[in-house]
């Protein structure tokens, strides 16, 4: 038994800057920001709270998913930038969206968090315990950099994604999760005045290292090569590092979705914006084999591999 996506949805704040907006505020450019990252525009939320987000991309989930509020089991949300230690954020998305008959809590795996809460609601599906699950991917990254660090807070926007899984009992499904514990990237100091700090340059050789690996051995467990693979969606951080990720695999450059250069890295948030934006494209098609790798703060990575 594994639960399938049968719904998605997401949710961007209204206010969006430009890299040329930010050239007002620090020492950049937006020649020097789109060089080094891909990116050029993030959404930041100004009055919307991460819990906020969460809520309407996972009301949005149901709608698409045609699933009631009251059918939802457990809710999952994956996000490191909470508003308040508690209640969680899946406590408030479960009011918010009316999900009386749900279990909630939150889980922190940074920008692997949305692929580690995918893995942890088809633990449940397979042990029998619950057959239909709200994961959410939801940050406020804007509210933990530190604008005056343009080396890091260029590369971060905010957002929140979400998806609704069901049961079903033929689909096929492999995955495999990993974890490394080194502090290469951080969010540290008093409670309230925490900002981000990083070590790009060992971010940029964990992440092009481990994305190849991923996508092998996801391969390797389901018995396929990556050509047998229709969609690599992955934690969209940094052009350079999909871009080495793709050459060291030697997989077309086109299985592999962006859209870091409109939305920036939203952590938790990156991978469920992704999918909801290929199905509302069209691009997701029944019996396709897509591979999630999420990977980041901890440091951490996760891979899975599923069906649309």
């Amino acid at each position: 038994m594994i639960g399938r996506v049968c719904g998605t949805g997401s949710y961007l704040p209204i206010r969006t800057v430009s890299n040329d907006e930010l050239s007002h505020v620090m020492e950049t450019s937006d020649e020097w920001i789109r060089e080094r990252t891909g990116i050029r525009f993030r959404h930041v939320a100004l009055e919307e709270t991460t819990s906020d987000m969460a809520a309407e991309a996972a009301a949005r989930a149901l709608k698409n998913g045609e699933v009631n509020a009251d059918e939802i089991e457990l809710i999952l949300t994956a996000t490191s930038s909470s508003d308040v230690i508690y209640p969680s954020a899946a406590c408030i998305v479960q009011k918010r969206i009316g999900a009386q008959n749900a279990l909630a809590f939150d889980l922190n795996g940074a920008c692997s968090g949305f692929v580690i809460a995918f893995n942890t609601a088809q633990a449940y599906i397979r042990a029998g315990i619950y057959k239909t699950i709200l994961v959410v991917g939801a940050e406020s990254m804007s509210r933990l950099v530190d604008w005056s660090d343009r080396s890091t807070s260029v590369l971060f926007g905010d957002g929140a994604g979400a998806a609704v899984f069901e049961l079903c009992k033929d689909a096929p499904y492999e995955h495999v999760v990993g974890v490394r514990g080194d502090t290469l990237i951080r969010v540290g100091g008093p409670c309230r005045e925490q900002r981000m700090t990083m070590d790009g340059q060992a971010v940029f050789r964990f992440a092009v290292t481990t994305i190849p690996q991923c996508v092998n051995e996801l391969c390797q467990k389901a018995g396929v090569t990556p050509d047998d693979v229709d969609w690599v969606i992955c934690h969209q951080a940094n052009v350079r590092i999909l871009d080495a990720s793709i050459r060291r695999l030697g997989m077309p450059a086109e299985k592999f979705y962006r859209n870091l250069d409109r939305y920036a890295n939203t952590s938790a948030a990156s991978i469920p914006l992704a999918l909801d934006e290929m199905r509302e494209k069209g691009l997701l098609q029944s019996g396709q084999r897509i591979i999630l790798v999420g990977f980041g703060g901890g440091l951490t990575w996760a891979g899975v591999m599923m069906e649309v």
